[in-house]
């Protein structure tokens, strides 16, 4: 098997058929591929919903145990020799995945490689980022972005210094669309299932790089990203009142606590 791709399901049935109808439709000239999706207790989507797509492998949770630890439970029984780590708003281009296999099958020291990322409108998603700072997700949440210090601090989060236009090692990567090499994957320990949500991306590519595996922002491939972030959807001064700016915390006081001597 070359490819498991891998789609967690939470209250978005539409999407993640749309998801999968994008897959089918792409190009795997040679190539094998099964598709894994997990449904994190959401109640909207079931088996028989996805067998108009053919074979796909369903596993439904008995609760909501979060994006990583979801996504680990499609890995635990992925064959391939890739995994993809796709989420349900994401659509693949004709030929995202046989531009990644084959640029990962030429560069055995990448572990995951990630593409451009398009908006609905067709502008490009920042989806490659260096690591945050203390204030970085404060300065992308609220007013404080504006002043010198926020603006110099998220110009050098957003790689504003690269223009985006060839492949490149970078900090980590947008966990919307991630093709890991499976063995590099296994070898880090998967997600870390301590973030329920937000930030399990980023652990996952500073895990990648501290055992000898590349990241890398390859934007000679393309998905399209209908990416809403819940927590930057609430307006800044109530930021501290939505779950998701919650999660958010949580998630970025795990990950401060986690790395804060690395």
């Amino acid at each position: 098997m070359d490819i498991s791709i891998i789609i967690v399901n939470y209250k978005a049935k539409n999407l993640v058929l749309n998801c999968v109808k994008s897959i089918k439709n792409a190009d795997w000239p040679g190539l094998d591929y099964e598709i894994i999706v997990v449904d994190n207790y959401s109640g909207d989507l079931h088996s028989n919903d996805l067998k108009q797509f053919g074979e796909i492998k369903f596993i439904m949770n008995g609760q909501n145990v979060g994006l990583g630890a979801a996504n680990n439970k499609g890995a635990r029984i992925a064959r391939g020799k890739y995994i993809v780590i796709m989420n349900p708003d994401t659509s693949a281009d004709k030929d995202v995945f046989i531009k990644l296999f084959a640029y990962m099958e030429s560069h055995p020291e990448a572990g995951v490689v990630g593409p451009k990322q398009f908006n609905l409108d067709k502008t490009v998603q920042d989806s490659c980022f260096r690591w945050p700072g203390l204030f970085t997700p404060i300065f992308r949440r609220t007013p404080l972005g504006k002043i010198w210090l926020g603006r110099k601090d998220l110009d050098r989060f957003l790689y504003k210094d690269y223009n985006k236009e060839s492949p490149r090692e970078v900090d980590w990567l947008l966990g919307s669309f991630l093709f890991c090499r499976a063995s590099a994957f296994r070898q880090i320990g998967l997600y870390d299932e301590d973030f329920f949500l937000y930030f399990e991306d980023t652990d996952l590519c500073k895990r990648f790089w501290l055992r000898g595996w590349k990241v890398i922002y390859n934007p000679e491939a393309a998905i399209s990203h209908n990416y809403i972030r819940q927590s930057a959807s609430v307006a800044w001064y109530k930021f501290f009142t939505s779950l998701a700016a919650w999660h958010h915390l949580a998630s970025w006081a795990k990950y401060l606590r986690k790395w804060k001597n690395k």
